[in-house]
């Protein structure tokens, strides 16, 4: 059965930085899509971030490309098993050089909390019971 993917495209201003950082939080980089100036962070099977050098990643676009640190350019959430894993995710991700964005969110059924990576890009890491979202 086919899986749609996602693939997010991020500009980054160290690649190998950014890569030592994606590793640390338990991802994997694909070598046969990672070069100097690309990596290609697995985050699931079904979820993949390519982090680009601001030149490789002007190569897709004619837009100006934003600065993560002053503007928000996309909220990147990821779901997590566990509320236990939420914390686990984003200690590891401020352990690792990320810094702490918002408040932790805690509705009894849905749990997250949130981290800027090293380049300004914000992740949000959520769990919500299944029994609240089964509808």
């Amino acid at each position: 059965m086919y899986q749609q993917m996602i693939f997010v495209n991020l500009a980054v201003d160290d690649v190998d930085a950014s890569k030592k950082f994606f590793t640390e939080l338990g991802y994997t980089i694909n070598p046969q899509f990672t070069t100097d100036d690309c990596a290609c962070v697995v985050i699931s099977d079904t979820i993949i971030a390519m982090l680009l050098s601001k030149q490789r990643y002007a190569d897709f676009t004619k837009k100006r490309i934003a600065d993560p640190t002053t503007t928000s350019e996309v909220l990147l959430c990821l779901s997590a098993e566990s509320r236990e894993k939420v914390d686990e995710l984003v200690d590891k991700a401020l352990a690792a050089g990320g810094t702490s964005s918002g408040e932790t969110q805690d509705h009894g059924f849905m749990y997250g909390r949130s981290f800027d990576d090293p380049d300004g890009h914000s992740w949000e890491i959520v769990w919500m019971d299944p029994a609240a979202v089964q509808g």
